[in-house]
């Protein structure tokens, strides 16, 4: 019988972040022990994954019934973070999980203070899609 691979799936506007090694040590060379590290208000980390954002209803004719309103195929605003983005977020508002042995870090979209993204990474993307 065939191994099965887990994958974990971002859900809604959330992005999967590896957090940072922490700076454990200051400029001058101290050590800070981890609770001098946990008590600062941002946290850094590698975006791995990203939801497919915030959920946006379908344009109704208002012409129409509610009831007959057909479904459509669900739409999304789009997140900001990409996969491979440095993100820098409030570390309160991150929930930690381990997935297979890896810690990670779940963050809300409007948690994130700013993305650093290699420059022309938007450009060869999209170029490689026309």
């Amino acid at each position: 019988m065939a191994a099965r691979m887990k994958r974990l799936i971002v859900v809604g506007d959330r992005v999967l972040v590896k957090p940072g090694e922490g700076e454990d040590r200051t400029k001058v060379g101290l050590y800070l022990p981890a609770t001098a590290v946990d008590s600062q208000a941002v946290q850094t980390g590698r975006v791995v994954a990203v939801g497919p954002g915030t959920p946006i209803g379908a344009p109704a004719d208002l012409n129409d019934e509610p009831w007959k309103i057909g479904a459509s195929e669900p739409r999304y605003l789009p997140v900001q973070a990409e996969v491979g983005d440095f993100a820098i977020f409030f570390r309160k508002a991150a929930v930690e999980i381990t997935f297979e042995g890896e810690k990670y870090l779940v963050v809300p979209q409007a948690a994130i203070l700013g993305l650093v993204r290699k420059e022309g990474e938007e450009e060869e993307a999209g170029e490689s899609g026309d």
